[in-house]
């Protein structure tokens, strides 16, 4: 699925963003505090646009994403090849254990089939002290939000899905997706529990986009 929208994925996320995906990922780099020479890795990197903002930063950076596709685009962003990019699970991850200084992730944790294999991928590689920030979908708590919500996404997909690609069912995914997710609160519990501290998350779009936080926790903390 995620190769039949590739070539449309910047678009999609712009159109649904309202214009502000570009400015939630600056955000998810901000957060990271990423340093000149630290390194990063970028989950389900798509098209490359975290993983390019970290490099901007001076990183030494691997975007990571299951879809060939999706790294072809992000090859064709990254003309100076500042970025390595890796085909791999999120959930198999091919990096020793306290090898990466940041992990990000957009609009990856939503969609991993095993979300705690793969939250517990990211603390495993991460050095004690290391940083945690991924943008996503959030699931509204309250019913009737959460249901209009679903409902709008729904609808919305099933017109760009016709026009991109003139399958209605094509980016129906997403509230597919968010249907069996648990939701920001839960994924910042799951995060404390795995040891990360400084667990939090912000609220995007009015709590309808969530931007996760969490530092791995150093020893004797």
């Amino acid at each position: 699925m995620f190769a039949t929208i590739a070539d449309r994925y910047d678009f999609i996320t712009v159109a649904l963003s309202y214009g502000r995906d570009r400015r939630w990922k600056q955000r998810v780099a901000s957060l990271t505090g990423m340093q000149a020479g630290e390194t990063a890795v970028d989950l389900a990197c798509g098209t490359g646009d975290i993983a390019l903002r970290l490099a901007d930063a001076g990183g030494h950076v691997v975007g990571l994403d299951l879809t060939p596709a999706m790294l072809a685009l992000a090859r064709r962003k990254d003309q100076a090849r500042r970025i390595r990019l890796v085909q791999a699970d999120m959930t198999h991850l091919p990096f020793g254990d306290a090898s990466a200084d940041v992990v990000t992730a957009g609009y990856g944790i939503r969609n991993v089939p095993d979300l705690d294999a793969a939250l517990a991928e990211v603390h495993r590689v991460l050095r004690p002290g290391g940083r945690f920030v991924a943008l996503d979908f959030n699931k509204p708590a309250n019913p009737v939000l959460r249901s209009a919500y679903l409902g709008y996404l729904t609808v919305v997909g099933s017109v760009f899905g016709w026009v991109l690609h003139g399958d209605p069912d094509t980016y129906r995914y997403i509230p597919a997706s968010i249907r069996h997710y648990p939701g920001a609160d839960v994924v910042v519990e799951r995060l404390v529990t795995l040891g990360f501290d400084e667990a939090r998350w912000e609220p995007v779009l009015g709590g309808l986009m969530a931007i996760h936080v969490g530092r791995k926790k150093r020893r004797g903390d």
